[in-house]
């Protein structure tokens, strides 16, 4: 039986009818639900459908995700890094609808939701695959943990009153040091999130690259820098200073004590998203921040003479 599952932001009355909705219209195309016990205890629960179609709930490891056709998200862009975690270790792509304020990683927003469980019907939309980070913490040696991002990872000071003081290395080689609130790594994805308010640029899903962003340094080098997707960055934490933290997409948080140093370069796995037309990711800028574009000409319809 054809399987999708449903990861849901589901703090909003709104937000649990809608999926509840979602669940009737797939099951009259033979599609059944996998939905999550604590996200879905307050969901219709399609009493009324075949018994053989009723959502069917599911704990909430990796394992989850496996074999469905792919993970719907109805939130915004903290459901869908949620809904990453379960959707990356199965290699099943992630088909976002926006119900939250920006989304900006949701592919479609509440009004096309039709559309979109259309074309999963269907199997109609492509599949594009997202550069991730992955992220080791050694310390004396030793590694004390591993983990990865989709949008960042961030080595930042875990309190407030002392400065952070790092030093950054760029392909084994060391490029500055500085004191900061922290240093954002980060992927294309994540180019508009926390890089981009730190100021660091945006960069196009469709280059492969890793963008550093120092946070509030007290230097004078301490650009963002775009670096190559085979680059290893690493950031070590001064041995006499405070300690912090490494934080990924604001998920996975790992304690750094004074003289860590955090290893980041490309994820070995991607996280795939469906896309369902081709969108030029310059009209989601202009979309998604509400960007002003008045007096544009466009290109002219034939060539200019000379």
């Amino acid at each position: 039986m054809r399987e999708v599952l449903v990861v849901l932001h589901a703090g909003r009355a709104t937000n649990r009818r809608v999926a509840a909705r979602v669940a009737h219209r797939l099951a009259k195309d033979g599609i059944r639900l996998r939905v999550l016990a604590d996200e879905w205890s307050e969901v219709d629960n399609g009493a009324d459908m075949p018994p053989e179609l009723r959502p069917v709930v599911v704990d909430g490891t990796p394992a989850c995700a496996a074999e469905t056709e792919a993970v719907l998200v109805l939130g915004g862009d903290g459901t869908l890094l949620r809904a990453a975690d379960l959707a990356r270790p199965a290699k099943v792509p992630l088909l976002g609808v926006n119900l939250g304020r920006i989304g900006f990683l949701a592919e479609a927003e509440q009004e096309s939701l039709g559309e979109a469980l259309d074309a999963i019907v269907a199997g109609r939309y492509e599949v594009e695959e997202r550069m991730t980070i992955d992220a080791v913490v050694r310390h004396r040696g030793k590694v004390l943990d591993q983990t990865w991002a989709l949008n960042e990872g961030v080595v930042e000071k875990s309190t407030r009153e002392r400065i952070l003081e790092v030093v950054l290395e760029i392909d084994g080689r060391p490029v500055s040091s500085f004191g900061c609130d922290g240093v954002i790594c980060s992927t294309p994805t994540g180019s508009t999130a926390y890089a981009f308010s730190a100021g660091g640029p945006l960069i196009w899903p469709q280059v492969e690259a890793m963008l550093v962003v120092p946070s509030n340094a007290h230097a004078l080098f301490a650009r963002p820098l775009v670096v190559s997707p085979s680059s290893h960055v690493a950031v070590e934490i001064d041995a006499t200073g405070p300690p912090a933290v490494l934080d990924c997409d604001g998920r996975r948080v790992i304690d750094l004590p004074p003289g860590a140093r955090v290893e980041l370069c490309r994820g070995i796995e991607p996280v795939r998203m469906i896309r369902l037309q081709a969108q030029p990711f310059a009209d989601r800028l202009v979309r998604k921040f509400d960007l002003p574009v008045r007096g544009w000409r466009g290109a002219p319809d034939t060539p200019d003479e000379h």
